[in-house]
Order: C-alpha cells, then structure tokens, then sequence
C-alpha cells in the first residue's frame, strides 16, 4: 500500500458546470447511492452530496474517478477524524 501512495502525489479535484467532477488520487469509495458519495483519497476523506450521482468510472490502479449528475456540495474530511468502516464509528 505504501507504494501506491508514493505513486499518487497529487490529489486534483476538477468540477465542470456542476454536472461532472473528476478526482485523482483516489484510494477508495468507502459508500455511494444516488444522493451521496464518500470516498478517501491520498489527503484525506471527500463527501460529494447532490442528486442522481453515478460513478461513471472507477480506476484504483490509477486513482481516478469520474461522476456525473447535479453536484450541490463537496465537503473535505480529515483523514484522522473519520473512521474507516462500521466498527470505527460504533466505537469512535
């Protein structure tokens, strides 16, 4: 695992017209439905909320993914504040 975050140095976010968003640097999606998408990236954990959202490519090898649907926020989480599965946050 540590060689694949030498490999992603860098973490882009680009948002275009609100209806696609394109992220690099993406080590997981931790949840997705329609309305929200949490996932963790090499500077911490991303929450994207908005309506009908699909991933509409997953890469991990390099890190990217594409979304599209209407994007209404971005929110960042620090990567110490939030647990990684159920058990973290029944125990947190």
């Amino acid at each position: 695992m540590s060689e694949e975050r030498i490999r992603f140095k860098n973490q882009n976010i680009i948002i275009e017209d609100r209806n696609k968003i394109n992220i690099t640097g993406v080590e997981q999606v931790d949840s997705y439905n329609d309305n929200t998408i949490v996932l963790s990236t090499i500077k911490g954990g991303v929450s994207i909320k908005g309506e009908g959202l699909n991933i509409s490519k997953l890469n991990i090898d390099d890190g990217s993914l594409n979304i599209s649907g209407l994007i209404n926020s971005l929110t960042y989480i620090s990567k110490e504040g939030t647990p990684k599965n159920l058990m973290g946050r029944i125990f947190k």
